[in-house]
């Protein structure tokens, strides 16, 4: 993310409403997260030091490219040993997409799932 925010905005007669990519980071975080064999989203540090320093935890495992009606997704994730790992990966593509589309009418162009490492199951 940069110092200024992206935004979605959808204009009629009665005004506007601006969804901040923030806003959709939360979304996207939220969904991956609770998808089955995922055991944690994974920070994914900037290149300059300036860049991590201002990040929160969960800008920096998800990137959100927002253009005008469009949104696409970079999540870092580590998975669960035993995972089937393309299944999981899909099933957060699945995920974030239905949770984006529910939330703000629009689906995302892309959903990459990048699976970081691996770890041992949650304790349920």
């Amino acid at each position: 993310m940069s110092e200024t925010k992206d935004y979605i905005t959808y204009a009629d007669e009665g005004g506007s409403v601006s969804i901040s990519e923030d806003v959709l980071i939360v979304i996207a975080g939220g969904a991956a997260a609770e998808v089955e064999g995922v055991y944690a989203l994974y920070p994914s540090y900037g290149k300059d030091i300036g860049e991590l320093l201002n990040k929160k935890a969960l800008a920096r495992s998800i990137r959100a490219s927002v253009a005008e009606k469009s949104v696409s997704f970079d999540i870092y994730l580590v998975a669960e040993l035993g995972s089937a790992l393309a299944k999981l990966g899909e099933s957060v593509q699945k995920a974030v997409c239905e949770a984006v589309e529910a939330s703000i009418g629009l689906r995302p162009e892309a959903v990459n799932v990048h699976i970081c490492g691996v770890s041992l199951k949650k304790a349920k």
